[in-house]
This record gives C-alpha cells, sequence and structure tokens, in this order.
C-alpha cells in the first residue's frame, strides 16, 4: 500500500468531528445536572434565541406590540443544551475545514515553490548554455 494513498489529514478531522457529537451529548447531560452550568451557560443563550425567534415569528404574522414570554426553566435548559452541543459540532466542522484549506494551501504554496526553483535551474542552465555556446563561436 502507498503511504500517500491515505492522508492522515483527512483521518484525523474525521475522528475529531466523530468525536465531537459524543462530546456534545455528554455536555448537554452535564447541563441538565448541573445547576451552575445550566443557569449560566446554558439559559442565557436558549431565552436570547427563543426571544428572538419569537419575536422575528410575530413581526411575520403582523403582531408587532406582543411582548414574548420567557420559556420555563426545564425547557430552556433543554433548548440551551442543544445549542451549545449543536455549536460545538459545528465549531468543530469549522475547524476541521479551516485546518483543511489552511493544509491545501500549504501543499499549493509548496508546489509553486517547487516549481519555481525548477524553472529557475531550467534558466540558469540555458544560461551556462549560451555562455558555452558563445564561447565557441568566438573560438
Amino acid at each position: 500500500m502507498v503511504a500517500g494513498a491515505f492522508p492522515l489529514a483527512k483521518l484525523l478531522t474525521l475522528g475529531a468531528r466523530q468525536l465531537s457529537r459524543p462530546l456534545a451529548a455528554r455536555i448537554k447531560a452535564g447541563a441538565r445536572a448541573s445547576p451552575f452550568f445550566r443557569t449560566y451557560i446554558c439559559l442565557p443563550p436558549a431565552q436570547l434565541y427563543h426571544w428572538v425567534e419569537m419575536r422575528t415569528k410575530m413581526r411575520l404574522l403582523g403582531f408587532r406590540g406582543a411582548s414574548v414570554k420567557p420559556l420555563n426553566e426545564e425547557a430552556a435548559a433543554e433548548l440551551g443544551a442543544e445549542l451549545l452541543g449543536e455549536a460545538l459540532v459545528f465549531g468543530v466542522g469549522g475547524l476541521c475545514l479551516y485546518l483543511e484549506y489552511l493544509r491545501q494551501a500549504g501543499q499549493g504554496r509548496r508546489r509553486e515553490e517547487h516549481l519555481d526553483r525548477a524553472l529557475e535551474e531550467l534558466r540558469e542552465h540555458l544560461d551556462e548554455l549560451r555562455r558555452e555556446l558563445e564561447a565557441l563561436r568566438g573560438r
């Protein structure tokens, strides 16, 4: 088997993405169990998300002045845990995409540098051959 046929970087990014799902599930379970995590980490983004979602829906339906009631604590904790888990999975996916972009850009840059060196060597060789030809013509 050829060593370069199976890129290790792609395997590592796939592994990181696969590991992010169980990690997100553990964070969700921790959010449900810990009062501090639930109160200060999960509830504020969930309430904000709910408020923005409901305001948008009300505006689309034509209710301009209606107020939005906050979610109860259990529903907000569940929504916050879901948002946190999905943000983690999305963040890991985005990081993998960015790292793959950097890897590809580095490969392209190295390829260009190699081609530039080869072209420079060819130019130097051509100049050397021209000098030798001029020297032979001068004799």
